[in-house]
């Protein structure tokens, strides 16, 4: 996900001279076209995020599309004074490229899991948060983004999951959710890279007899307020799936908009249960680990169902 998207951008930015990329001395090989090719519109600010981010606004205010790269952490914890003070406050055109989201580097231990920061980040004013699910989102995020003047945080994964939209002629609308696969007994929420796990598990669903719907949603901030309103109504059931913890992210924001209506639906939010993982490990062992892969996203749905509730 993450080479698409730079990839995309390089070629935006080819055409475009006020694009800056800007990287927290990391992302060599994949940035490389980018230092090689256009060395003019792209800048190693070291390990010095929080400067990196104070200075991108400096450049955001003099007329530049500036995008900041690092790993999930870096370029959001570390320099979270940064982006609410300089950033957000001042409206700069700043756009901050996170990869390795939730436990992408989850062999790399706590320091590099990125699994609190839809959290922190939702509840400062005038941020858009992007959260693709696949290169075909992202790629459309990338093209959204070049000319989208509002500050935004663009949260990649590192790997190379496959694609989970089979149809790619479709127009990604901010504040928009995507159905995957429709249904009437469950709606399945995600956001990020896991939709490929809740594909998989709505398939079968559906092969089981258990009505299943899929929605990505490609942004969580603005959110999709109309559909998550309706599939309250609609639905006996919604689950919300994402790399992260359950505090703060897609399932907080999820039960945010169906607190203001009496629902037929009832809420499970699966993620982090708000814990550190003290465990380290590749992300399909963590997820399982935590208890939202694959196999607990069936048992959890499947019981909901069994118990009759």
């Amino acid at each position: 996900m993450r080479n698409t998207f730079i990839n995309r951008l390089f070629e935006h930015a080819k055409e475009d001279s006020d694009i800056l990329l800007m990287t927290g001395d990391l992302g060599y090989g994949v940035l490389s076209q980018f230092q090689e090719k256009l060395p003019g519109q792209f800048i190693n600010a070291g390990i010095a995020e929080q400067n990196m981010t104070s200075a991108a606004a400096g450049l955001a205010l003099s007329g530049k599309k500036v995008y900041t790269y690092s790993i999930n952490n870096f370029p959001t914890l570390r320099s979270l004074e940064q982006i609410r003070d300089d950033v957000l406050y001042h409206y700069a055109n700043v756009k901050i490229i996170s990869v390795g989201a939730g436990l992408g580097y989850g062999s790399l231990g706590i320091t590099h899991h990125g699994t609190e920061d839809l959290g922190i980040l939702r509840c400062l004013p005038g941020i858009t948060i992007f959260t693709p699910s696949d290169t075909v989102e992202a790629a459309k995020i990338a093209d959204l983004s070049v000319n989208y003047d509002k500050p935004s945080y663009i949260r990649l994964s590192k790997g190379k999951e496959p694609n989970v939209h089979e149809n790619v002629d479709f127009e990604l609308e901010i504040g928009k959710a995507i159905e995957l696969v429709s249904g009437s007994d469950v709606a399945i929420f995600v956001a990020g890279s896991i939709a490929v796990l809740a594909k998989e598990a709505a398939i079968e669903l559906n092969q089981d007899g258990i009505s299943t719907a899929l929605y990505t949603f490609p942004t969580v901030k603005p959110i999709d307020e109309k559909l998550i309103l309706e599939a309250g109504k609609k639905y006996k059931l919604i689950v919300t799936i994402e790399d992260h913890q359950i505090t703060g992210g897609l399932g907080s924001a999820t039960a945010e908009v169906l607190s203001s209506q009496i629902n037929k639906a009832v809420l499970i939010r699966m993620g982090l249960n708000n814990e550190f993982s003290a465990k380290v490990g590749d992300e399909a062992y963590l997820r399982e680990e935590f208890g939202f892969g694959k196999n607990q996203i069936l048992s959890k749905i499947k019981g909901f169902f069994r118990s009759g509730e």
